[in-house]
């Protein structure tokens, strides 16, 4: 007997092949999802109750590996170093993602109660949403908002497994996409964001936090970093609702005191020992950005910024960038 689907009914309706942006059909024995389109004749496992939809001729990941259990984006942690992990405090702050989760759950409903092809329930993708985001409580705790959280590996959260480069959704799908720490992973950011823009409503919203001065993490998945401006210039196609510093100049200090300590050595224990040791004498670097987040020099100095906007027809001109 398969196990149920993590998506609801209404969700599968939306689904599409990842290829050709067919529909998909579930099969008699509910164990893949098929494309309706015999010129495509795409198919895709279904793993533990997780649709797998991979287009694998333009992604870095392969079906295989979730089906054979490959999947090694979250690493996989000994008790020992969850422990570990526990006790030690971390040199990362989010500034106001609470707030910022707070203002974008209140922009979603005001805009289903003017207008939502969802209903009254706004219907919001997560992408890179395995595990819970910092702040993004004030999302989650609202149950009249349906979250669809996607990842490219299995997580706590996964509900579907997908490659933001081709979401597997139809057009206007959704009211609002949040992509936390998600952009400096994907090998072609414009893409995603476009892909973000294609399967959002006409008043749809993105939320994203992005890093700048922030150190290799995920790796081998990590491929860019954003200025302020860059980010907005990735956001083009939006109309801009407010932006700022999400993790600031502390944190980026923080990062940089450990991972230049770690430079010195290349054993994992030493450089365990040291990651430990740099996070105790260095973690209170970040309640600094409480301070200095709103300071106007602190945009040059961030470790990432965050971006919140509404869907919209013009494109922002790279003149129009550089004048503001």
């Amino acid at each position: 007997m398969s196990t149920p689907l993590k998506l609801t009914t209404a969700v599968q309706d939306l689904l599409r092949c990842p290829i050709c942006k067919g529909r998909l059909a579930l099969d008699l024995n509910g164990e893949r999802f098929r494309c309706v389109n015999a010129e495509c004749g795409g198919h895709f496992p279904i793993v533990n109750g997780v649709p797998v939809l991979i287009n694998e001729s333009a992604s870095v990941f392969t079906i295989a590996d979730y089906v054979q259990g490959r999947d090694t984006f979250f690493v996989r942690k000994s008790r020992l170093q969850r422990t570990l992990d526990r006790l030690t405090p971390s040199i990362s702050g989010n500034v106001n993602s609470r707030q910022h989760y707070e203002r974008l759950t209140q922009e979603l409903l005001a805009q289903a109660g003017r207008r939502s092809p969802s209903g009254d329930r706004p219907r919001v993708l997560v992408v890179g949403g395995g595990i819970l985001g910092q702040g993004m409580e004030a999302l989650v705790g609202r149950p009249e908002i349906e979250l669809v959280e996607t990842d490219v590996a299995f997580g706590p959260r996964t509900a579907l497994i997908c490659d933001a480069h081709d979401l597997p959704f139809a057009d206007a799908a959704f009211d609002g996409v949040v992509a936390q720490a998600v952009l400096e992973h994907v090998v072609d950011p414009y893409r995603c964001v476009a892909e973000m823009h294609r399967v959002l409503n006409p008043a749809g919203l993105v939320y994203a936090e992005t890093p700048f001065m922030q150190q290799m993490h995920g790796k081998p998945y990590d491929f860019t970093r954003f200025t302020y401006l860059g980010h907005r210039r990735l956001f083009r196609r939006f109309e801009e609702l407010d932006s700022g510093v999400v993790c600031g100049p502390g944190m980026a200090l923080a990062w940089s005191y450990q991972h230049f300590v770690l430079s010195f050595v290349r054993s994992r224990v030493a450089r365990r020992f040291l990651q430990i040791l740099t996070s105790f004498t260095s973690f209170y670097l970040k309640y600094f950005d409480r301070y200095l987040a709103d300071k106007p020099a602190a945009l040059d100095a961030a470790a990432g910024y965050y971006f919140m906007g509404r869907k919209s027809d013009t494109v922002l001109e790279d003149r129009e960038l550089i004048r503001r």
